[in-house]
């Protein structure tokens, strides 16, 4: 039992590791028994360890492929689309990207109470990339890294949002249009919106900027950290259940019904994170442009 658990550990660990490229220090004992020279040396690494050494300016090179591929993927997409667009009724995919226009428009009109013609677009932007990156979740988990190993690729994470980096960075992104619309739009007024806020009197300064301060720094992290934790969570679930199919005959029935039943409710999951994240950015972005 002790085999099984350590295979199913080191399984686990497998897929929760991401492909990283970065600089291993100098005197590092790598995994196969060599040491780096001095000076370090840029190469990929040899599991978790390996990318732990390399410190922060390691690069996830899947999770950046796979987010900047779905990006290109939603913009070849929806320009197509728009190119061909005619008068006529739309239909097959046509008919559901209008609908996802209209929807996030409308979304958008009833959340945002400035004037930008940039948060629809950056709200549909958000919404599809979102979107797709979380629909990866729904590939079988062995399906895309084990074909990779085959070719030379020993880690690969296909889920972008699972990786605190993609989704900080993104939310990091958010925080500086919060910024720059509320220096633009309010000017002076934000500072005093950060010093005069709750309590409006010079003699509580210090304590109204603490609150503000820390309120404004929660929602980039709270904004980041839910779609991570959330699309974590689930992918975590997934490789639980793809790991039983290895515990014996007796659980792959059970296995293969679960996996099924997960994805059919992880489609909701994957959806209502988008939004959730589209949705935040739009009444963040019109708090931003509230000017009293």
């Amino acid at each position: 039992m002790a085999g099984e658990s350590q295979t199913i550990s080191d399984y686990i660990v497998h897929h929760l590791t991401n492909l990283t490229y970065g600089k291993l220090p100098g005197g590092y004992h790598r995994h196969d028994g060599s040491t780096v020279q001095e000076g370090g040396v840029w190469t990929m690494a040899h599991g978790g360890e390996e990318a732990t050494a390399m410190g922060f300016n390691a690069i996830h090179v899947d999770s950046m492929i796979w987010s900047i591929g779905l990006g290109i993927l939603f913009c070849w997409l929806f320009r197509s689309i728009a190119k061909n667009a005619s008068s006529d009724v739309p239909t097959g995919l046509t008919n559901a990207i209008e609908m996802v226009v209209g929807f996030v428009d409308n979304t958008v009109k009833d959340t945002f109470h400035g004037r930008n013609p940039m948060i629809a677009p950056l709200a549909l932007t958000i919404f599809v990339w979102v979107f797709l990156m979380n629909l990866m979740d729904l590939l079988p988990v062995d399906l895309i890294p084990h074909t990779l190993m085959l070719v030379g690729v020993e880690y690969q994470k296909i889920v972008p949002s699972t990786d605190p980096n993609i989704t900080m960075g993104m939310a990091v992104g958010v925080f500086i249009l919060m910024l720059y619309y509320s220096i633009k739009v309010k000017g002076f007024g934000f500072v005093k919106e950060l010093t005069l806020n709750p309590f409006n009197h010079p003699l509580f300064i210090p304590v109204n900027l603490f609150m503000e301060v820390v309120g404004l720094l929660a929602k980039p992290f709270s904004l980041g950290l839910r779609l991570f934790g959330n699309m974590y969570a689930g992918e975590m679930i997934f490789i639980l259940i793809a790991a039983l199919f290895s515990a014996g005959v007796m659980w792959m029935l059970p296995a293969a019904l679960m996996q099924v039943g997960w994805a059919i409710f992880h489609i909701l999951v994957i959806t209502l994170q988008a939004f959730i994240f589209m949705v935040l950015t739009i009444v963040y972005l019109s708090m931003a442009h509230e000017d009293h």
